[in-house]
């Protein structure tokens, strides 16, 4: 029974950290995710178990590196449905974000709007996920999307640190003409986690997640 406890508890905290945009109510998550062609960061504040409102900012770079995109956005985020198993859990999210983009080939700016959704699953073990998000502006067109699948290493009370290897597919319309593919080592608490790796182009990854 206290072995059932942990794992309700570890996946409750754990899965919000793991692969979800939002974290429980009254909570503020930070997020950050730094390369050398995509850096976004931003936070949100959960008012209630399915909703939480923030900002935050994405700056895109061609293949190239000769256009760029700056989005600064205000977001909603909303839990859309949870299903819990007696060792898993899985999810799915909408997020809307809106507010104005820059670009280094164009003047002045727009006011792109940012709808999207993901899914994930995610036992104390594996994890998987999907997200796609538009981002559309007069003339711009940056959809995105993404597709992570993971494994811990060997199981830890809910207390302690768990590393895990995730590897990660993701494409950007307009930008890139390329399928950027990560694996990362991830080190994740009940409350945070922290991502490193290297893409098939050498090129690093960093990412971030915090729930206060």
């Amino acid at each position: 029974m206290k072995r059932f406890l942990q794992t309700c508890a570890w996946l409750a905290c754990a899965s919000a950290v793991q692969a979800g945009p939002m974290g429980f109510k009254d909570s503020t998550m930070a997020m950050g995710d730094l390369g050398q062609n995509w850096r976004e960061g931003w936070v949100n504040h959960a008012t209630t178990p399915r909703d939480a409102f923030g900002a935050g900012a994405v700056w895109m770079r061609s293949d190239d590196q000769q256009r760029t995109r700056t989005f600064t956005e205000l977001s909603y985020t909303r839990l859309l449905q949870r299903w819990n198993g007696p060792h898993s859990q899985a999810n799915l999210w909408f997020v809307l974000g809106a507010g104005p983009v820059t670009g280094s080939d164009f003047g002045g700016s727009r006011v792109m709007a940012a709808p999207g959704i993901s899914a994930d699953y995610e036992t104390t073990r594996v994890y998987t996920s999907a997200t796609v998000r538009l981002y559309r502006a007069p003339g711009l067109q940056h959809d995105f999307a993404s597709v992570r699948a993971g494994f811990s290493l060997y199981e830890v009370d809910y207390d302690q640190v768990q590393p895990w290897l995730v590897l990660e597919a993701r494409r950007m319309r307009g930008l890139s003409d390329r399928t950027e593919v990560t694996p990362m080592l991830r080190l994740i608490h009940n409350r945070y986690f922290a991502e490193l790796g290297v893409n098939q182009q050498g090129e690093a990854r960093a990412n971030f997640m915090f729930i206060f």
